[in-house]
C-alpha cells in the first residue's frame, strides 16, 4: 500500500513524512500532474473528503487503486477574538473580504499572517485564547475516513521565530512560552494538531495495510 498526499505543499509533505514513517509516501506531483481543487466544504472535515476523494478519483483513472491510496490535512488556526477567524480560511484569510467570501489569489503565509496581527491589533489586544484543527481525510477502494487533531493556546500580535510554516510564529501552545516558529522540530512533532491526526490516522492506515497485503 502506498500513500499519495493530497498536496504540493513541501512542509506539509515533510512534516506528515517525519509522523508516518514505516509507509511509502508521494507528495502529490511525483504521482499525478497537479489540478485545481475548488474547497467549498464549510468544516475542515469536508475539505479534507473533498481532496482526499479528488485524489483517489484521477489515481482511479490510472487504474492505480490497487495500490495506492490518497491522504489529505485541511487545517487551520481559530483565534476566539476574532469569532474563529481565520478558520478553515486560514490559507487564504489576505483574499477574505469584510462579508466572508474569498476574492483574489493573493494570499501567502506573510500576508495572511499580518492580517491576523492587524486584526488583533484593532482590538487593542496583545493575545487572544486560539487552537489549531487538523482533519486527516483518508480515500480508497475501501471507502472514506476521517480523523481531527487539535492543539490548544494563544496567539499574539507579534511574529517570533522562524522555524515552521503558515500562522506558527504567532501560536503558543498551552504549557510553552515560545511560538511554535521558536521551538524545536522534534517537539512540534509530539504536540501538534497534525501530529495528533495522525495518530488516529494511523489505526485506519494499519488496517487498511492489512486488507491490501
Amino acid at each position: 500500500m502506498k500513500i499519495v498526499l493530497a498536496t504540493s505543499n513541501l512542509d506539509k509533505v515533510k512534516e506528515i513524512k517525519e509522523y508516518l514513517k514505516g509507509y511509502e509516501i508521494y507528495a502529490l506531483s511525483e504521482i499525478v500532474k497537479p489540478f485545481e481543487i475548488v474547497e467549498d466544504g464549510s468544516t475542515f472535515q469536508q475539505n479534507a473528503l473533498i481532496k482526499s476523494r479528488a485524489v483517489f478519483a484521477k489515481l482511479k483513472e490510472q487504474e492505480l487503486e490497487d495500490e495506492f491510496i490518497s491522504l489529505s490535512d485541511d487545517s487551520g488556526i481559530s483565534v476566539d477574538a476574532l469569532g474563529g477567524e481565520p478558520g478553515i480560511y486560514s490559507a487564504r484569510y489576505f483574499d477574505l473580504d469584510e462579508n466572508g467570501k474569498v476574492c483574489g489569489k493573493n494570499a501567502n503565509d506573510a500576508n495572511n499572517r499580518a492580517k491576523l496581527i492587524s486584526k488583533l491589533k484593532v482590538l487593542n489586544l496583545k493575545s487572544s485564547p486560539a487552537h489549531y484543527t487538523a482533519c486527516i481525510a483518508i480515500s480508497s477502494k475501501f471507502g472514506d475516513f476521517t480523523a481531527h487533531g487539535f492543539m490548544y493556546g494563544k496567539a499574539i500580535d507579534e511574529e517570533r521565530g522562524t522555524n515552521g510554516f503558515g500562522y506558527d510564529a504567532l501560536f503558543i501552545p498551552d504549557g510553552f512560552t515560545k511560538t511554535l516558529g521558536e521551538l524545536d522540530n522534534e517537539t512540534k512533532l509530539k504536540i501538534s494538531h497534525r501530529s495528533k491526526g495522525l495518530e488516529l490516522a494511523n489505526f485506519v492506515l494499519k488496517s487498511l495495510k492489512k486488507n491490501f497485503s
